[in-house]
């Protein structure tokens, strides 16, 4: 089991505390706790409008297995359009 890191840090006057360069221009979650502990959690926002997509399970999975597909240049046949040109005529203008 990792050892838990401790270390005593002053707020300054504005309440702030650095907490070294290994967390620079990380985003945290803080959780204040009834017993005065605040923890603070690494986290990633997403916007509402894309949120859907972390809990849509099957869509998550759908998009993953493409991106890797993708990566590994695995891609399906496009369709020859100039071979089946017979859709062309029913597009509305």
């Amino acid at each position: 089991m990792a050892a838990i890191k401790q270390a005593a840090k002053i707020a300054d006057s504005k309440g702030r505390i650095l907490l070294g360069n290994d967390y620079a221009n990380t985003e945290f979650i803080i959780e204040h706790r009834k017993d005065g502990v605040i923890v603070l959690k690494p986290a990633i926002t997403v916007p509402v409008s894309e949120a859907w997509l972390f809990q849509n399970k099957e869509a998550l999975g759908n998009v993953t297995r493409g991106l890797s597909q993708a990566k590994k240049r695995e891609f399906v046949d496009s369709p020859v359009i100039k071979d089946d040109e017979s859709w062309i005529s029913k597009l509305d203008d």
